[in-house]
């Protein structure tokens, strides 16, 4: 049967499988919204036909979907993306786990533990032990059953246990296991903070933000002056998550620091924040002569103006 005999008896879904299968044709964005909301049949002729795309392709196309899904909220990937949590090149799981940022479907909770529990990359435990931070937040807020919540809690404190692992990967699930409002997750905290590692005490800090805790004031407001960038960084997020209005006046001295990652997130808090001192300064900032700063002082006051629309109505 010729190639051109061959297409006229394929599925749409199976033609463009083929054609993503062509190393030499191009992954066109357009395109791959084919693969959005897959109807059983098609996403069974996906799941047969993926291990047969070559790695580096399988990549490309898992990057790219996970961007699409990032830009735009409307595609829904997310049963290609599970899939592609079992592939067994790292990078493609790795995506798969980026892509599936805003899922909370429950059932996505078991292969996350699986993968923080056994993946031999250290760049995907910790992006999983990050997804698992969604389920925590959930299992705080009271929107999540309590046996997964439970099982989240476990997976994360079990990973943290484990005295040979990756610091990366320790780090991100301090950070996903924040949210929990308990005392053994403080005392885990406040053990980073009094780490002599700089990348402890970092994610420390980013911790006591997402805890919502505001007994971690003090110790944020210190570090906002400390001379660690890193510090400083964390420091200003963690301020803007608990919304510390107390926090205003010396995040604005950041808006003079001589790093511009660190006035990018200063200029960031004072958008989350709010306030009539945040606003004052988030205006001047808006008229400077640094493109880069004015962009985004304009971004926090644009973010400011809807949340105070917002509480207005």
């Amino acid at each position: 049967m010729t190639p051109e005999a061959w297409m006229t008896i394929m599925s749409p879904i199976e033609e463009y499988l083929a054609e993503l299968s062509d190393p030499d044709a191009p992954v066109m964005p357009s395109k791959l919204a084919h693969l959005s909301d897959l109807p059983p049949e098609d996403l069974a002729a996906f799941r047969d036909q993926w291990p047969e795309i070559d790695a580096q392709r399988r990549r490309q196309i898992a990057t790219r979907l996970a961007e699409l899904a990032a830009d735009n909220l409307e595609l829904d990937f997310d049963e290609v993306f599970r899939v592609c949590l079992a592939d067994p090149d790292s990078e493609v799981r790795y995506a798969a786990i980026e892509g599936l940022e805003q899922c909370e479907d429950r059932s996505l909770i078991e292969p996350l533990v699986d993968l923080l529990a056994e993946d031999s990359d250290p760049l995907v435990r910790s992006a999983a032990a990050t997804a698992l931070g969604r389920f925590a937040l959930l299992a705080e807020l009271g929107k999540l059953p309590i046996e997964d919540g439970s099982r989240v809690e476990q997976a994360l404190l079990t990973t943290m246990g484990r005295l040979d692992e990756h610091l990366d990967v320790y780090c991100s699930s301090l950070e996903a296991v924040s949210p929990l409002s308990k005392p053994h997750v403080e005392e885990l905290i406040r053990e980073a903070y009094q780490s002599d590692s700089l990348e402890f005490r970092a994610s420390a800090l980013c911790a006591m933000g997402r805890n919502c805790n505001p007994d971690w004031l003090p110790i944020l407001l210190r570090e906002l002056r400390s001379s660690h960038v890193q510090l400083r960084i964390e420091a200003a997020k963690a301020c803007a998550e608990l919304e510390a209005e107390e926090a205003v006046p010396r995040i604005t001295e950041l808006l003079d620091d001589r790093e511009i990652n660190v006035q990018l997130c200063a200029i960031e808090a004072l958008g989350a924040i709010g306030g009539q001192l945040a606003r004052q300064r988030l205006e001047q900032c808006a008229e400077g002569d640094d493109d880069i700063l004015r962009e985004a002082a304009e971004k926090a006051l644009e973010q400011l103006g809807f949340w105070e629309d917002h509480l207005d109505i």
